[in-house]
């Protein structure tokens, strides 16, 4: 029973076990109390048989406590009575500005002002306050490819010094009908050939402290364009999360990591290890040769184990969620320039939770400096 549990009922059985002689030590144990509790319970009930605070004080108490309570009123009176011919406006202002100070209903009092006109007021300006930053919001939430809630949102706003609370950024986004995809998450596996080469998960799934380009995960997923299957690879630096190759394709093949490895941008040769699934895809010559040529170790994650690369796994399971659930793409050509344009606002606009709000370039320029 937690403290604030206990009932008079129970803590004069407790005193009354006490006082017929049962040690302090067999009490404390058998009824999970502390001695100074237990010994704070004896004296009260012996002082005035009750164990409610104001039955225990001395008179000498009892005066102090309401001399304070009065030189509290005086202050407050003080405070607030020189503003009492102001108009209403002033009068709620003031109010909201002592409310942790002062009592809402004392100060209306004081004031003469209604308290249900003060709340009326706050309400009021709070949905003149919804009205001004209503576009930020909603400009906030489509920028981000209607991706982020109300935290990141807020995280946003902050950066152009508009100060929102998460509470009324949700009341905007629900006035308006936002709605991140990620309420509305879909996700089907997608099942492939499995590759049985004799290569042991290096990675071992230690997916943070990495330095740039030490190590880069991968994975495919797929996108329906018109109405046929394509394909999306992406390489992924676990220093930062970063998307550091790219590409797309009507098929699901070795060619496919190929040319997103051709999309990348800095010296292969620092690139240390290369981890992926055991998809079969990544079982060919062509990417045998990549690594060879730049001296790239290979790491395989365990058969049916998508823990073992669980940071391709969370980054392709948001992909699909903020990049292809909700769009349609007519051909690959469209596709291809639309992953552009998201892969660019993914490293270089997009906040990630796990750099601490930061975006990939800004984490990386950071660690650099």
């Amino acid at each position: 029973m937690a403290k604030n549990q206990y009932t008079d009922e129970f803590k004069k059985q407790i005193v009354m076990l006490y006082k017929n002689g049962k040690s302090n030590i067999e009490i404390v144990n058998e009824y999970k109390i502390s001695k100074a509790v237990l010994y704070q319970w004896v004296k009260k009930f012996e002082n005035s048989g009750s164990f409610k605070a104001k039955d225990n004080r001395s008179v000498e108490e009892n005066e102090l406590i309401q001399l304070r309570k009065e030189n509290k009123q005086l202050r407050m009176e003080n405070d607030i009575f020189k503003a009492s011919s102001t108009d209403n406006r002033q009068k709620v202002i003031l109010i909201t500005n002592n409310k942790d100070k002062y009592s809402v209903r004392k100060m209306c009092q004081i004031l003469k002002i209604a308290k249900s006109k003060y709340y009326y007021q706050i309400n009021k300006n709070t949905k003149t306050e919804i009205n001004i930053y209503e576009n930020e919001v909603i400009s906030a939430f489509k920028e981000s490819y209607k991706v982020y809630g109300a935290r990141k949102i807020k995280i946003i706003l902050a950066r152009k010094n508009i100060i929102l609370s998460r509470r009324k950024i949700r009341r905007i986004m629900a006035i308006n009908n936002l709605v991140s995809k990620y309420t509305k998450l879909k996700y089907r596996n997608h099942k492939s050939p499995v590759n049985n080469d004799q290569i042991s998960n290096i990675l071992n799934r230690e997916f943070s402290n990495k330095r740039q380009n030490e190590v880069i995960v991968n994975d495919l997923t797929y996108v329906q364009v018109g109405s046929k299957w394509h394909y999306i690879c992406l390489l992924i630096d676990l220093f930062n999360r970063e998307v550091i190759g790219y590409s797309a394709g009507t098929n699901k093949t070795a060619e496919l990591v190929q040319q997103a490895f051709y999309k990348i941008t800095r010296p292969l040769n620092q690139i240390r290890l290369f981890h992926t699934d055991r998809g079969n895809e990544f079982k060919n010559k062509i990417i045998e040769e990549i690594l060879l040529t730049f001296n790239i170790k290979r790491s395989l994650s365990a058969k049916g184990c998508p823990y073992d690369n669980a940071v391709a796994e969370t980054t392709y399971k948001a992909f699909k969620t903020e990049f292809i659930n909700g769009r349609k793409f007519k051909n690959l050509e469209q596709l291809k320039l639309e992953l552009f344009n998201f892969i660019n606002w993914y490293n270089n606009i997009r906040i990630h939770g796990s750099l601490n709000y930061l975006t990939p370039v800004e984490f990386r320029n950071q660690k650099s400096t």
